[in-house]
């Protein structure tokens, strides 16, 4: 059984969405029953997989049975099987909220949500260069659809955008993935790190361009500077559970960028060896000093969360490209971000519901003060976002300073990025929940509005709680339990910075 885990968080959301879409008229209650227990059962197989891979093993799928590196390989290893929980966990809570009613603004909606979980579990799980192309075109071509679901003139002006600034990312991907193959004549990620030392140096140039064509890709995904312009009108401009549950899409670039800089770019590469050094740490401090000042600017709670998720992106990359200590740093921030980011797509909906009129705009509106909860929940998740004490932020941040005790620039942009976003959210606070226009006559909802925004104030609060709390106890145990997170990052970190296990435990080959 434990052979056939790696397959299981793929198989499950194909098999859930397949049959979804054969019984598509299924009444919507149980759709999003089923939607829910297909969930439920990727939760307990990314459970089992973490828990077979916590000890240090590496599991191997070969699809067909094809040894590597002729066939396609599902690799599960710490990274992987990590990643693959703090999807299905982010799923569950962002289907929830979806079940108020946003699900029935399109068609579909549970189908598309389905494929992208099985397009990000392959990405996570693949082992060759060529399928993460066709699971990265999996989880865009759904995330094309849920971005654009419910329709909107806002929304299909930033849906488009997103979607022409990844097909050309797509495009350049075929490119980097064909140099790559002329020079190394493979794209299983384990044979290329074993013959990346041993390259011609004839093939040197070729493997080096592809290589760094790579990188533009992974940046691109993970909105990284300066190809980060879509991000926050696409994040801002789709519904809040899909834009919660895309709260994890640039974490697959970061992953990307991650898995090829330890694994076929690291240390023992030969002369492909620390490739992408001379770029992560500039492109790591610039994005985190241009999402915060996005932050500052920021006139929506939903662009507000948009820009955050750019400096919680130039945090982690910061804390990969610091070494073994730093890539444990950013582990463990890891899920804390997305969950955070999450919270806040998911806050700034329920806020605008209960503004028609002002939506998540930084108005002050008379009625806001009454609805003291979301205030309590709006400053809590402001909390987590800032990294301030005593959330899981705030060990994240002091581990990425201490992986970099000689570096000021590190700790002068990581402190005033986290100054600076205090003040922005403090800021998003003031003016959306304390009233200073009390007994003023209100102002007209801006143009261009979403049918989201039109929903009635105060239904369906059920599943808001339930959603909104429930990615609150998850940063709330990932504090509670950091001792043993921070083991297991450290264990995958160290993991990591060993390739030579990856490629032991997938060629089946002692090096």
């Amino acid at each position: 059984m434990m052979a056939h885990l790696p397959i299981a968080p793929i198989l499950l959301p194909f098999l859930a969405g397949t049959l979804l879409l054969v019984l598509g008229r299924l009444a919507l209650p149980a759709q999003r029953w089923l939607a829910l227990v297909a969930v439920l059962a990727q939760i307990g197989a990314a459970i089992a997989m973490l828990a077979a891979v916590s000890g240090g093993d590496i599991l191997v799928y070969r699809l067909g049975d094809w040894p590597a590196p002729w066939g396609i390989v599902l690799v599960a290893d710490r990274l992987s099987a990590w990643m693959v929980l703090v999807t299905t966990l982010l799923a569950l809570w962002a289907l929830i909220f979806a079940g108020k009613g946003i699900d029935a603004q399109g068609r579909h909606f549970h189908v598309l949500f389905q494929m992208q979980l099985f397009g990000l579990a392959g990405a996570f799980l693949t082992g060759d260069l060529f399928n993460l192309f066709v699971f990265f075109e999996i989880l865009l071509i759904a995330s094309y659809g849920l971005a654009l679901h419910g329709g909107g003139k806002a929304r299909t002006r930033a849906g488009l955008h997103y979607v022409v600034m990844n097909l050309a990312g797509s495009t350049v991907f075929l490119f980097a993935a064909g140099l790559i193959y002329a020079s190394l004549g493979t794209l299983n990620l384990a044979d290329l790190a074993a013959k990346a030392s041993t390259l011609a140096p004839d093939m040197l140039g070729l493997a080096r361009a592809g290589g760094l064509l790579l990188l533009a890709v992974f940046a691109l995904k993970a909105a990284l500077l300066p190809l980060h312009l879509w991000l926050p009108a696409a994040y801002s401009g789709t519904s809040a559970p899909v834009a919660a549950l895309f709260a994890i899409m640039t974490k697959v670039g970061l992953y990307a960028i991650l898995r090829s800089h330890t694994l076929l770019f690291g240390d023992s590469a030969g002369p492909l060896a620390n490739l992408f050094d001379p770029w992560l740490l500039p492109l790591a401090l610039a994005t985190l000093f241009i999402g915060t000042l996005g932050a500052l600017a920021a006139d929506t709670l939903g662009r507000l969360a948009g820009y955050l998720v750019l400096v919680s992106v130039g945090t982690l990359l910061t804390g990969m490209s610091l070494g073994t200590q730093g890539i444990a740093a950013a582990l463990y921030y890891l899920p804390h971000s997305t969950f955070t980011a999450a919270l806040l797509f998911l806050l700034a909906d329920a806020i605008r519901r209960r503004r028609p009129l002002h939506g998540d705009g930084f108005t002050p509106d008379a009625d806001m003060p009454r609805h003291a909860l979301w205030g309590g929940l709006f400053f809590a998740a402001a909390v987590a976002a800032a990294g301030l004490p005593p959330l899981s932020g705030f060990i994240g941040k002091f581990l990425v300073l201490r992986a970099a005790p000689d570096q000021p620039w590190v700790w002068a942009v990581i402190l005033l990025a986290a100054l600076l976003a205090v003040i922005a959210l403090a800021r998003a606070g003031s003016q959306v929940f304390f009233n200073s226009q009390a007994g003023k006559e209100a102002t007209a909802p801006k143009p261009g509005a979403s049918p989201s925004d039109t929903v009635l104030p105060g239904a369906s609060s059920a599943r808001e709680l339930l959603a909104v709390g429930g990615l609150l106890g998850l940063i709330l145990a990932l504090t509670v339990f950091a001792g043993p997170a921070l083991d297991y990052a450290d264990a995958t970190a160290r993991q990591l910075t060993d390739p030579a296990r990856y490629i032991n435990a997938v060629l089946g080959a002692k090096l």
